[in-house]
């Protein structure tokens, strides 16, 4: 029969020193502190600054939440909002969160006590040809104790519980549960980005697609004007007002706007087939709803774009690098803690018994409790490199802060060059398709009265088509660096 099992108490001194400790509740290692991002007072970048520009950049608060809704557009609002709960990096980084939230439980967990039950039967048969096993086969044989005999082999029977809790001192377990609850939150951030990033590709794919269909439509107004002049030249030829020099050449035209229809509905395709993916939608499934032309959605009169201070709060990925800076830091606090000592109390049990009937007797129980204290003495150094390590790689998460706050800064700047340039560039091709189409107006009236070429008419025409061709494209580059200005602001999460 196991006798009772108890712990020796500790020196008076240790639990006054322990006391102690725990009720200061003292963490060991560096307190984080947010940093605070070095951004100048006011963007470089103004935007818009020429008065033909078709819209102004201010420096009022920006709301870029649901910066879509600015375009005014009701298929862009419905494709974005399908998206975010569709897109399978959307929904890949929400799995992410939840398995940080999970690590941040487990962290949690070690704060507490751990409690099992436990419920056993062994038989053992101890070797005769060993000094324990030699010495219970000839019990009986001692002064004394004729007649009693240890019975080999035998069984035990045991049923009990353990409990242990390791005492937070110095704020192991605490810098732990806060290196998790910073890393969830940098996977909430990451999720946010991906969002933003998910909702910038569907406003590009979306923008390019309304593009190329404003070009594909030039192309067919094209066509049908070169097809007018087709007709002219034949019925001059038959008038012998022109040789067949004029009719070759507008069928030559004509051919070459055909030509160009092929590759125009390819890029329409792709961004269909783009948005289906974005939308986690099979090639094609959107067809039937967007290849129905619709125009490019236009800026805003206004876009507030807020201050370069603005940016820390508002942008995910600097939140995301503060949040991984935060964990890091609280490392370091776990590094340090592990070269202080442990205290854990322990407690151990139960009913053990040879036989069934047995097990519950008061005379079965056993028990073991008391604290355990570790201190560690030498471990090759593995503690304090570890300490050197989670420095240098709080140090390295500070550089990827400061690396992406400026990375932020540079691409704001940049996206406000672009968005003012390609608003000037819009107005001026404007200005030259209205040009153009005079030009080819005149052109014609003089080729009807014969006074010029059907050269000119035809020069004319292939200005005319060329600029306005490049005036969907520069429209659309303007929408587009709209939403790059956006997503470069942060915008696109509440």
């Amino acid at each position: 029969m196991t006798r009772p099992m108890r712990a020796l108490s500790p020196p008076r001194s240790i639990l006054v020193w322990l006391s102690a400790a725990m009720l200061s509740g003292c963490a060991v290692g560096p307190n984080f502190k947010p940093p605070t991002p070095d951004v100048p007072a006011a963007w470089t970048g103004d935007g818009a600054p020429t008065s033909a520009s078709v819209s102004q950049t201010t420096s009022a608060p920006a709301d870029a939440s649901a910066w879509w809704t600015a375009f005014n557009d009701a298929e862009l609002t419905s494709l974005i909002r399908r998206a975010a709960s569709a897109d399978l990096d959307a929904k890949a980084a929400v799995l992410r969160i939840a398995e940080a939230r999970a690590q941040r439980d487990i962290a949690a967990g070690a704060a507490w006590p751990s409690l099992d039950a436990n419920a056993s039967e062994q038989t053992t048969r101890l070797s005769e040809s060993t000094p324990t096993g030699a010495l219970f086969s000839k019990v009986g044989q001692f002064p004394g104790l004729s007649g009693v005999s240890i019975p080999n082999p035998y069984n035990q029977y045991q049923l009990g519980f353990d409990a242990s809790w390791e005492l937070d001192l110095f704020g192991r377990v605490r810098r732990s549960v806060e290196a998790a609850k910073a890393d969830t939150q940098a996977q909430i951030e990451d999720s946010r980005s991906v969002l933003i990033t998910t909702f910038g590709e569907v406003g590009r794919a979306y923008i390019d697609l309304r593009a190329a269909q404003a070009k594909r439509q030039v192309v067919l107004d094209n066509l049908a004007t070169e097809q007018d002049l087709l007709s002219l030249a034949g019925q001059r030829r038959r008038a012998g007002l022109s040789s067949d020099v004029d009719v070759v050449r507008a069928a030559a035209e004509a051919s070459t706007a055909e030509a160009q229809l092929p590759l125009i509905d390819r890029q329409i395709n792709q961004d269909i087939n783009q948005l289906s993916k974005l939308l986690a939608l099979p090639p094609g499934a959107l067809k039937a709803e967007l290849e129905q032309a619709g125009p490019v959605p236009p800026a805003p009169p206004t876009v507030p774009i807020g201050l370069p201070a603005d940016l820390a709060r508002r942008r995910p990925d600097i939140r995301e690098a503060e949040a991984k800076l935060h964990g890091a830091t609280a490392r370091v606090g776990v590094a340090v803690a592990d070269l202080y000592p442990k205290l854990t109390l322990g407690a151990q049990g139960g009913y053990q018994a040879q036989t069934l009937p047995l097990l519950t007797n008061w005379a079965s129980r056993f028990f073991n409790v008391g604290p355990t204290l570790e201190l560690p003495i030498f471990e090759g150094g593995r503690l304090r490199a570890t300490v050197r390590l989670q420095n240098a790689q709080e140090q390295a998460a500070a550089l990827d802060y400061r690396r992406t706050v400026l990375g932020a800064l540079h691409e704001v700047d940049d996206a406000l060059e672009a968005y003012g340039a390609d608003q000037a560039r819009q107005a001026a091709l404007a200005r030259t398709v209205a040009r153009n189409r005079d030009a080819v107006d005149l052109a014609r009236q003089r080729y009807a009265s014969g006074v010029a070429a059907f050269i000119d008419v035809l020069d004319a025409e292939r200005s005319l088509q060329q600029n306005q061709l490049l005036l969907a494209d520069g429209t659309a580059a303007v929408s587009t660096d709209l939403v790059v200005l956006y997503k470069a602001l942060g915008g696109g999460w509440d």
